[in-house]
């Protein structure tokens, strides 16, 4: 089994709408991406622990498994998604330059790390998001932005940046809670 990017970001989205009992349909809305690949990946997600699917009325709930989900985030992405890095564009702060970051580390960088984004408010050095969809459904949903900002960090950051985006990450899964 195989996890592809597209899992771990429904799982991350799972995580942070925190919603109980939504659709395939639902989660391709939030994502951005087709119900078809959308109920691959909740169900490859689902195998390999990453979202628990529970039985209710005949159909099966999934929601996220935090604590793997957390473990995963922390300890493996950055050896299973190295980012690639590339030129000076425009895009959306992501990393150590994302708001949920921004505030609690000063840099000197001229170029920020940015997902390519047309629309994006800022110029930066392109930073490869996790999938393709990321940079649309961090424009939809700030505490998924925040996440993804974090896995970022930890992805590609450096020592300081991934030692505080580790310890905010677990805090950012479970603030839809709040």
């Amino acid at each position: 089994m195989l996890l592809k990017p597209l899992d771990l970001v429904v799982s991350v989205m799972a995580a942070v709408i925190d919603e109980p009992g939504w659709t395939h349909a639902a989660m391709a809305q939030h994502v951005g991406m087709a119900n078809a690949q959308v109920f691959r990946a909740v169900r490859q997600a689902a195998r390999l622990g990453l979202l628990l699917a529970e039985p209710s009325n005949g159909r099966i709930i999934y929601r996220a498994h935090k604590a793997a989900l957390a473990e995963f985030l922390i300890h493996g992405v950055k050896y299973y998604a190295v980012p690639s890095r590339g030129r000076i564009t425009r895009g959306i702060p992501t990393a150590h330059a994302a708001p949920v970051l921004a505030s609690k580390i000063r840099t000197v960088d001229d170029a920020v790390p940015v997902w390519p984004d047309p629309d994006g408010p800022v110029r930066g050095e392109s930073f490869e998001p996790l999938h393709r969809c990321v940079p649309g459904a961090a424009r939809r949903h700030d505490r998924f932005y925040d996440v993804m900002a974090l896995v970022d960090a930890i992805r590609g950051g450096r020592a300081r940046e991934r030692a505080l985006a580790t310890k905010l990450l677990p805090g950012a899964l479970d603030a839809a809670r709040a």
